[in-house]
């Protein structure tokens, strides 16, 4: 059982520490006016967010400056954390991923729209080591989320030899990308009520089980493991 969590609402908060790097950054590549008015950023990988930007602040070299783009978001979110120490973890994040990593049977990864270098900047400035996830799909691996189940899909089978149907890989996330990305490629999914989108919204979605948040150790670690143990 491959076990693939979201990053940004879902593992943990950074109390809007990416948002205003990204808005230093692009600050710093194309002006002042930069912002984020009509851009949707929950849920969506790195690479569209700065295409949409750009695209919205008529850049005409989008594609070019990207890279740049990248390299000074880094920088400005390393220096937004280790300022504010603003990222923490969700309700419930610890203890489940400490009685998964128990499971012989489960395999952790992560599966997020974050540039690898900023994702493991927020999970190690919230406490959380990033090697605890063997398996990862960045933003940065595909050209839209639901390139990414397939990507760690591939990951899984390098890191340990096995194949892994669709079947036996479960999504958790915070937002109807997450549970879209999970239905389109036959993986299981766990919405979790505790990013900017509510109960109601993430019920739209008939993701295969619906919490406001993970700390029910117990209920969500038995449904994994049924889930396992049904296919």
């Amino acid at each position: 059982m491959l076990v693939l969590f979201d990053i940004d609402g879902t593992l943990l908060l950074s109390q809007g520490a990416g948002i205003a790097a990204m808005l230093a950054a692009g600050r710093q590549l194309v002006g002042s006016h930069f912002s984020f008015e009509g851009v949707e950023v929950a849920g969506r990988i790195d690479p569209l967010i700065w295409a949409d930007l750009a695209a919205a602040h008529d850049v005409d070299d989008a594609d070019a400056l990207h890279d740049e783009f990248r390299a000074a978001y880094r920088e400005m979110l390393a220096a937004q954390l280790a300022d504010n120490r603003t990222a923490h973890l969700l309700p419930g994040v610890g203890p489940l991923l400490a009685r998964l990593e128990e499971l012989d049977s489960v395999t952790l990864g992560v599966l997020t729209g974050n540039y690898p270098e900023t994702g493991r900047l927020k999970l190690e400035s919230a406490g959380v080591d990033a090697d605890t996830f063997p398996v990862a799909a960045w933003g940065s691996d595909g050209r839209h989320r639901r390139d990414l189940p397939g990507v760690a899909m591939d990951r899984y089978r390098a890191a340990t030899g096995a194949e892994i149907d669709p079947n036996r890989v479960v999504i958790i996330g915070d937002t109807p990308h997450d549970v879209d990305c999970a239905q389109a490629n036959g993986c299981r999914v766990i919405a979790v009520a505790t990013g900017t989108y509510t109960r109601e919204d993430l019920a739209t979605c008939a993701p295969d089980l619906l919490v406001d948040d993970l700390s029910d150790t117990d209920r969500i670690v038995s449904w994994i493991a049924g889930t396992a143990d049904s296919q």
